[in-house]
């Protein structure tokens, strides 16, 4: 179990850190948006402060992910986002759900491996 929590925040992690700085580095091409996906995204860009902040979380997480420091807090602060990752996959654009669906899962599973750090969280006083 150690190896495979490992293998999957250290994998999540790099994916955390690729699409971070390739956002803010301008490193690949923007993919060509059609039909609700791209009135979508539209919206988010008009916001003007959604997308950093989004890939500034996921930069940090990305970080922690890698270094295995905070892990326990960066598992819930990329819950969100890795939830809107998959749910935005499974409505607007189903054909790269594969990855949003490892994403998701991936997250979970780290929550789960690190589940006695969240015991407190849930205790009733």
């Amino acid at each position: 179990m150690k190896i495979a929590t490992i293998i999957i925040r250290t994998i999540l992690g790099l994916l955390f850190l690729y699409t971070s700085v390739s956002y803010f580095l301008h490193l690949s091409p923007e993919p060509v948006s059609t039909g609700d996906f791209k009135a979508f995204q539209l919206g988010l860009m008009a916001s003007t402060y959604l997308f950093p902040l989004a890939k500034s979380v996921e930069f940090l997480c990305g970080l922690s992910f890698l270094t295995g420091k905070f892990t326990t807090l960066a598992n819930l602060v990329i819950f969100p986002v890795t939830l809107n990752i998959l749910l935005i996959n499974y409505f607007l654009t189903p054909d790269n759900l594969p990855l949003a669906v490892f994403v998701f899962v991936g997250n979970i599973f780290l929550i789960f491996a690190h589940w006695e750090n969240y015991k407190g969280l849930f205790k009733m006083d």
